[in-house]
Parts: C-alpha cells; sequence; structure tokens
C-alpha cells in the first residue's frame, strides 16, 4: 500500500488494530501515538496484514510498537525493517520499540535481541481516589491542607481552557528549568510541551477526558488523559502551580475517583528521571508494567 501521513482520521482504523488485544502499556493508544506529530514525522502501514507505525526523526526511522494485529511477526517484522533500513543510514537505528513482555519471546525465537527500556506504573483507582491508609498519609495531609487553604473551583476540561493550560505549564516549566539544570531533563520538558499543545488543540477529537482546578479564577492546576482499555485510564498529564501547597494531590484524588468506571490508572513512565520516580513510587503501584526494545542479533540484516 504504501506508506501513509498520519492524521486525525486514521483513529478509526489504528482503533480496531489496537483493541484487538487488551494491552497494558499506554502507549498502546492512537491518543498516545498521534500527541507526538511534530516532533515525529509518523507514517504508517500495513503489512502482511499488519499495521506498523513508523517514527521518524533526525536519528533515524524506527516502529514505535510492534506490527498490530494476527499476522505471520517473522514477515511483518522483515519488511518493516527493510523500510526503515531504507531510510537509515546508521542500520542500527532500525528497531522496534514499546514491545510487552508477552511478546518479547516470540521475536527472540525469531533472531531479535529483546532488551527493557523502562517500565509504566500502573495503581490500582480506589487507592488513589481514597488515599486511606498510613502509606498515603503524606499525600492525605497535601489534600487536605489544599481543601482547607483555598478557595477554589473544581471543574471538567473542556477545550475552552487549553490557552489557559498551556501558560500554565510555560509557567511550571520555567520552574522546573530554573531549579534543574540538567540538559536532557530540560529538552525533555520542550518535548513535553510540544506534545500538550498537539493534545490540547486535538482534545475533542482524541477524546481527551480531564479536569481543571481555579484558584482565585486562575486556572492554577489541570490533568488530563484518556482510556486505554475498559479497565484502565492512562493519566497523560497533570501539571499545577507549584506555588500552591497541596494541589497536585488533590487534582490527582479528586480526578481518580471520578474515573469509577475504571479498576485501574496507568500514571505512565518515569522517564528515566529519580524524581519522577520517587514520586510515583509513593502513590504504591499495584504493577510496573515493562516496555522492551527489539534489535537484530549481531548486525543480521535483511
Amino acid at each position: 500500500m504504501g506508506l501513509k501521513n498520519l492524521s486525525l482520521k486514521d483513529k478509526k482504523l489504528f482503533d480496531e488494530f489496537l483493541k484487538r488485544e487488551e494491552h497494558g502499556l499506554s502507549v498502546y493508544a492512537f491518543e498516545n501515538i498521534y500527541i507526538w506529530k511534530g516532533l515525529f514525522d509518523i507514517s504508517w502501514d500495513i503489512i502482511a496484514d499488519c499495521l506498523c507505525v513508523f517514527f521518524k526523526d533526525d536519528f533515524g526511522v524506527f516502529l514505535y510498537l510492534p506490527p498490530l494485529g494476527n499476522c505471520r511477526a517473522a514477515k511483518t517484522a522483515q519488511e518493516a525493517f527493510k523500510i526503515m533500513d531504507t531510510s537509515n543510514k546508521n542500520k542500527e537505528a532500525s528497531r522496534i520499540e514499546n514491545l510487552e513482555a508477552s511478546h518479547i519471546e516470540s521475536y527472540r525465537i525469531l533472531g531479535y535481541d529483546c532488551v527493557q527500556k523502562s517500565h509504566d506504573y500502573v495503581c490500582k483507582r480506589s487507592d488513589l481516589a481514597a488515599l486511606r491508609g498510613n502509606k498515603f498519609k503524606s499525600q492525605r495531609a497535601s489534600f487536605n491542607y489544599f481543601v482547607k487553604r483555598y478557595d477554589f473551583e473544581y471543574l471538567t476540561f473542556s477545550r475552552s481552557y487549553a490557552d489557559e493550560c498551556l501558560e500554565l505549564y510555560e509557567r511550571w516549566m520555567k520552574m522546573r528549568k530554573a531549579a534543574n539544570p540538567d540538559y536532557i531533563y530540560q529538552a525533555m520538558m520542550l518535548d513535553s510541551r510540544n506534545s500538550l499543545r498537539n493534545a490540547l488543540r486535538h482534545c475533542r477529537e482524541l477524546n481527551f477526558k480531564g479536569a481543571v482546578v481555579k484558584v482565585d479564577r486562575k486556572i492554577k492546576g489541570f490533568t488530563i488523559g484518556y482510556e486505554l482499555h475498559k479497565d484502565t485510564f492512562c493519566i497523560l498529564y497533570e501539571i499545577t502551580d507549584l506555588s500552591v501547597k497541596g494541589l497536585a494531590q488533590f487534582i490527582f484524588a479528586k480526578f481518580c475517583s471520578e474515573l469509577n468506571r475504571y479498576q485501574y490508572i496507568n500514571i505512565m513512565d518515569d522517564s528515566g528521571l529519580e524524581n519522577l520516580k520517587k514520586t510515583k513510587l509513593s502513590y504504591h503501584p499495584l504493577k510496573l508494567v515493562p516496555a522492551y526494545i527489539a534489535k537484530r542479533r549481531n548486525g543480521q540484516r535483511y
């Protein structure tokens, strides 16, 4: 069929392939794929009855997800690597990202090396909503502090708040950058801003759900996310004014309390950041869902 540039009209097709199997990683959603347009050139093709999603940046082309669908993995992966190798001067850039644990053995048998790159944190929704018990003592205290000290409005997110939310992110980013001069961290925040802008611009088409909190009639916090499958909701962004004590804990718990149709909340990965890892672990995740990268073994070529 040939590679096609990703567009919003592709959502129905992607959802069809993505829902053929229940996934634990947050990346297995059209919402999570589409927001990276702008940072990556994203294209796709149906190869041997499988959907293949290619990301391209200055470093090369790679498969963002393993081939999706009931297909012959060997033939599909072979064809996908041929496509990647055509663009990649350095063939080491050709790879498959975000394999789940259930698939890595089959790829190893096919001759690929699979190494873990990250993991998502998955929590029990009822724990996050209630903040009961000694293990959530700190978060509960912060939640209560905010409720008692601030005159606030908690509102359902809508597209009309998008510009204010982006302005809040800009202020939040400046404060974070001032506190952490690490180049990689700062670059990640810029990438995150671009993805957020895309998410906010197309929040209706992508069916994002979320909430905002206003203090003194100004948005001081927001959160948005999407459904991964019938049991799990992914929280993609939670941004709060760092000067408003307890707001982060409040909006997180309050939003989770409204998501009562779901059993689990996926709070994404930690991007390799120690502070973010510490924060996510403080919410006592029920499980960590690993993500793997597959590369050809011993420089094998197709």
